[in-house]
């Protein structure tokens, strides 16, 4: 059993990806593995537990990629395309017939799944090889085997986005908030001085819906992190670059990170 919970970084790249299609510039282009980003999602694990957060349309590849063939639940952050549309790949974790597998999302993702995968809840698909889900509404605190998922009010764009605070016997572990703006005065308190934040840093100029990598810095700098990995890169990351101009508590991740908390 394992004595921490492990997180893999499944994508860390924005909503088309690095490289971008039809794009040649010095990033796209590169033979550097850690500027090919699909889209970001994260696996936690522990033991007993193991939770996906969301599923973009890389989910397949990124499932291929780390092996990953159990799912003890699915926890979605919002409703935006690069977050969900890998959903139906979640049938080879509903294989039997009686088999389930949790989902748990705010009102209004889960309408977003029910239009766009309305096969899914019409409760006439329970066949074999199936996708056969329970949804769960997230309105506060929930509990997935022995893990502790607190949701986290963000600011992004115009749709009702929320990060994790991922905790054990009621000690916080990390921290994921892959698409934010801003952060509720709630959130702030909730991550404050924690060891390990997994935050949003899409590019180093300012974005209208997403935090900068500057931005990030200077937020975590302010609530006093101890640890935080950037994700969800435009193709205006460089890894190489940009890695070395970070505070020393700062980094960039890259897809097939793992860490532990």
């Amino acid at each position: 059993m394992f004595k921490k919970t492990k997180i893999t970084f499944l994508g860390t790249g924005t909503s088309i990806g690095v490289p971008v299609i039809g794009c040649d510039c010095k990033v796209c282009t590169s033979e550097d593995p850690k500027n090919k980003r699909l889209r970001s999602s994260i696996y936690v694990e522990t033991g007993a537990t193991k939770i996906l957060v969301d599923t973009g349309p890389d989910f397949r590849q990124q499932c291929l990629r780390e092996g990953i063939d159990h799912l003890d639940a699915v926890v979605f952050t919002h409703e935006h395309t690069d977050h969900v549309m890998g959903f139906d790949d979640l049938r080879r974790f509903t294989v039997d017939e009686e088999e389930t597998l949790q989902i748990h999302a705010t009102a209004p993702c889960l309408n977003r799944l029910k239009a766009a995968f309305s096969y899914v809840f019409d409760g006439e698909n329970g066949y074999r090889g199936y996708l056969k889900v329970k949804p769960e509404l997230i309105t506060g605190p929930f509990q997935v085997g022995d893990l502790e998922l607190t949701p986290l009010p963000v600011t992004h764009g115009k749709v009702e986005t929320i990060g994790f605070l991922f905790s054990r016997g009621g000690e916080r572990l990390f921290a994921y908030i892959p698409d934010a703006k801003d952060l509720s005065p709630e959130t702030e308190a909730l991550i404050r001085e924690i060891d390990l934040l997994i935050l949003d840093g899409l590019q180093p100029m300012p974005h209208n819906t997403h935090l900068s990598i500057p931005e990030s810095v200077e937020l975590v700098k302010r609530l006093g992190v101890k640890e935080t990995w950037l994700t969800h890169f435009s193709c205006r990351v460089d890894y190489k670059a940009l890695e070395p101009e970070l505070p020393e508590n700062v980094h960039l991740a890259w897809d097939g990170l793992k860490l532990e908390a």
